[in-house]
Order: C-alpha cells, then structure tokens, then sequence
C-alpha cells in the first residue's frame, strides 16, 4: 500500500510525508506555513472527500471541511470539490496549512486514550497468529464472545485498542465466531482492507474449516448437507432451526476424519453459506451435534467420562484473498478442553489438516461411495417397510366396516323411456 503522501509548493519536490505513521507529524510542521497535499490511498478508492478526512484528519470537523470547500481552499488534482465527491486512488488533496487558527493535527501526531489495562493487552496480544498491513489474525479461545451485548462485557471488539500496534486506527471485525466457538478470527487493520475483506467473506471467496467432535459416527462419512435455516419462533432470534418453506438456503461439507468407536467421531466442516448457528444446527439435524451444543443437541450432546462439557467446535483454517498479493493461509491451534479430548478418545492429529485442503471438499474414496451405497439402501428398506405398514394398516377398516365410498364421481345409469 502507498501511504499519503505530503508535499510543499509545486515547485519543491514532493516529501514523503505518510498521514498515519509518526514521521508524518513532523514533516507536516514543517510545511505549516504552506499548504499541505496528499495523495489518495489506494484504500481510499471511491469514498468521499469528508470520509477521507475523517479517516486522516479526523480533528477537521465536516463544518471546517464544507467551508474550506465552499471557499476553495481544498482542492481536487487543483480542482474545486465538494465535500460529498468521490475521490480517486491517486488523485491529490491540497489543504490548508496547519496554522493556529484552524488547529489541526494529522492522525498519526494523535495519542489514543489508553483503556485497557496492561493484563488486557498482554491477553489480547497473546492471542495473535498473524499480522501484516491489511489484517490481524487472533486465535479466539472458547468463551469469549466476538461483540458485546446484553449482559456481555469481555468481548474481542472491546480489546482491539490493544491490536493497533503502529496503526492509529483500531482493527475492524469483519465476520465473527459464537462465543463457545473457538479458532481462527480475522480483523481488518485499515478502512480500505475492511472494506475488501467484507466484500470476500459476502462473496463467499473466504474458505472455512472446522473442527468438530460429533456424539456418534454418520452412516455416511462424507457429504453435503443442504438444510434451509431460520430463525426459530419465540426464541427471540437467539435459536434457529431447519425450515424447508421459509428458511434461507445453507449448505455445509461434512467429512469423517476419525471416529471412537460408535461413541464419538471427528468430523471437517466447511460452510458454504454463513448462517447463524449453522454448522451447529447442520450436525444436529442429521443426528449428530457437537459435543458440548446443548443448545442443539439437548443432554444428548454431552459425553461421559473425562470428556469436557464445553463446545467442542473449532475454526481451524480460514484462506481469504489478500489486497496485497498472495491469499492469507491461517490456522489455529486447538484449545485445551479440545486438544484433552482428542488425545482421551485416541485420535492422530496429523490427520486433520489433510480433509478439505484443496478447494473443495475431498472426492469420495470407494469405501465412502460403498458406505454412501449401503445408507442409501438402508433409507429404502425403511421407506418400503413403512409403505407395506400403512397399506395393511389402511386395509383393516375397509374389511370391518361398510365399504367406503368412491371418490370420483360415477356416470349415471342410462334409463329407457317411459312407458305410456
């Protein structure tokens, strides 16, 4: 990304001056005497004039903006402009100098109010597994809600004050994970970068992994399941639930990696769509919710023994296309009460990371097709036995009572002429 950059009269040449970074708090003072001119941001692209001061120099109100346009004192390429135009990546700003009477200073000569706590930013801190211009990735542990709410305080957007690091603007979220959920979590470092970010995640270019325990082993190792979702009535909003005639399409690749016997399996997640709950609604509706979900999956989603009680749903691999070149590969490592199961049940790590790994999910191996084959004939005999009980079922009335009345309507019987 090119920063802003400051230059002075046209006749000196241009003074690399970023509008965010320390260095250019004093290279601005010393142009104060003359006007100042930045170059538009590749982040900046498209937005208004009054966003991009409000982005840089947020100490220049909208007021102060409109009168600098209304008299021309800000200029566009050295054109008039308003405060609601569009601006273009590359394009320069001229302002007014930074004299005493508008007094203003440059985001970066700012000093953000310090909220946090020094334990706060040594635990937000410690949660980061990938940093770079655009984008800060965290590995969120189970527990921690994404964004506040009622009755909800400790959150991540209440600690991104501490993921700043050399930026002066806070990271963005620009997706999040329910708060037993744990795993990789992405925030956005720069307006420009949120703003591309959010386009991958809605256009669904964002590929997602999870990690799952599942109570029970599918009949059939590896698929897709297509459930429409909505939310669930007298709930609030807060519960969902499969609603064929109403619900929004949502789809979701399962594939079995390991299971414990009959009693647990490990399962890969990818979403294809980003429904509330999905994944967790998903595995219930086929039998199987995740360990811990009582939400879905009742007393039934817990396990006996040393097996934790908490979720055990895990965001393990996000891969997203990066502004600045090559597409962000992260995963994150498991949490504990995780980790503790897997070993409990015997299932080998090293497997994981081998299911999904390419673009979509994994081709059906011949074993799976056979077990897909076996479950497809398993629904069919059930399906017929079911047939053969409601055909004898529907024919013992019949044989007791009066015979039932015919359902289309019979022509009537031809008569002869009336004898006279």
């Amino acid at each position: 990304m090119k920063p802003p950059v400051a230059k002075t009269a046209a006749a000196r040449p241009r003074v690399a001056a970023r509008a965010r970074p320390a260095a250019a708090g004093s290279a601005i003072a010393r142009e104060s005497a003359e006007a100042r001119q930045f170059t538009v941001d590749t982040d900046d692209d498209g937005i208004r004039l009054d966003r991009w001061f409000h982005r840089h120099l947020p100490d220049v109100n909208f007021n102060l903006v409109s009168r600098w346009a209304r008299t021309g004192q800000v200029r566009l390429d050295g054109k008039r402009v308003g405060p609601g135009d569009r601006i273009v990546a590359g394009q320069t700003i001229r302002i007014p100098p930074a004299d005493g009477d508008t007094e203003q200073r440059p985001a970066a000569a700012r000093t953000v109010p310090k909220s946090l706590s020094d334990e706060q930013v040594a635990y937000a801190q410690s949660m980061v597994i990938h940093r770079d211009r655009a984008a800060v990735v965290i590995n969120k542990p189970p527990g921690l809600a994404t964004q506040g709410g009622t009755r909800t305080h400790a959150h991540v957007d209440g600690l991104t004050e501490a993921l700043m690091y050399d930026s002066p603007v806070r990271p963005k979220l620009v997706h999040r994970l329910d708060k037993d959920t744990s795993g990789v979590l992405l925030l956005a470092r720069t307006p420009g970068s949120a703003a591309y970010f959010s386009k991958k995640f809605a256009g669904r270019n964002a590929k997602k992994v999870y990690w799952a325990l599942v109570v029970g082993v599918p009949d059939i190792y590896s698929g897709l399941i297509e459930l429409p979702l909505a939310k669930q009535p007298g709930t609030g909003g807060e519960k969902m639930h499969v609603d064929e005639e109403n619900g929004q399409p949502s789809r979701t690749a399962y594939q079995v990696i390991e299971r414990a016997g009959s009693r647990a399996a490990w399962v890969a997640l990818q979403p294809f769509t980003g429904r509330t709950h999905q994944l967790r609604v998903h595995m219930a509706a086929i039998g199987h919710p995740i360990v811990g979900d009582g939400k879905y999956g009742g007393q039934n989603a817990f396990l006996t023994g040393t097996i934790s009680r908490k979720m055990h749903l895990h965001a393990r691999r996000l891969r997203i296309p990066h502004p600045d070149g090559p597409a962000l590969d992260v995963t994150a490592e498991l949490p504990e009460h995780f980790a503790d199961s897997m070993v409990s049940l015997g299932f080998d790590m090293s497997l994981g990371d081998a299911v999904f790994a390419d673009e979509g999910p994994a081709p059906a191996t011949r074993e799976i097709k056979k077990q897909q084959a076996r479950a497809h004939a398993k629904t069919l005999r059930k399906e017929r036995r079911g047939e053969r009980r409601s055909r004898s079922t529907s024919a013992k009335p019949a044989a007791r009572g009066k015979p039932a009345k015919p359902t289309t309507p019979r022509a009537a019987p031809k008569r002869g002429p009336k004898r006279p």
